[in-house]
């Protein structure tokens, strides 16, 4: 309760009769800041996408998922209609604020995996948290295969015409 003998009197001070914390108060009483009016809640799937896009980035990852679901990638991806699955390889468990994530990678033949596991943690965690502001608790990444350079890639292969 205000007293009314100081609403009536002028401010000398040059600043408005409303002190910090009412107006704090009556902030709060409107809702506060327009931004934190909600809630924002983000898919596993966005997560998914961001950190296969972030992982593929990394020199020498050559692909994601193991041989199994890339063939089946490739063979998906021949269906008209269809695209490249960036989330491919990729699962994550995501909370209110933070996200756990497991990547599946194929690494090219020499280079240093545990230099490239550093460096796909590292683009990972920073795509995640920059565009989604959840905290991301762990990478856990699993090299699956390492790809030789005379190897053919499955999801290069043309389709034979019958």
């Amino acid at each position: 309760m205000t007293d009314t003998g100081q609403q009536n009197r002028p401010e000398t001070s040059g600043t408005d009769s409303m002190g910090d914390s009412a107006r704090k108060n009556v902030a709060a009483g409107r809702g506060g800041d327009p931004g934190a009016r909600g809630r924002t809640t983000i898919a596993d799937g966005v997560v998914e996408k961001i950190a296969g896009m972030a992982a593929r980035d990394v020199v020498g990852v050559h692909a994601m998922g193991s041989g199994v679901s890339r063939a089946f990638g490739a063979a998906r991806e021949r269906v008209p209609g269809t695209s490249k699955s960036v989330s491919r390889g990729v699962k994550v468990e995501v909370g209110e604020v933070q996200t756990a994530i497991d990547l599946e990678i194929v690494i090219d033949y020499g280079v240093s995996i545990t230099d490239v596991a550093g460096a796909v943690r590292e683009s990972v965690i920073s795509a995640v948290e920059w565009m989604t502001g959840l905290e991301v608790v762990e990478v856990n990444i699993a090299v699956s295969d390492v790809k030789l350079p005379d190897e053919e890639d499955e999801e290069e292969e043309q389709p034979r015409l019958r």
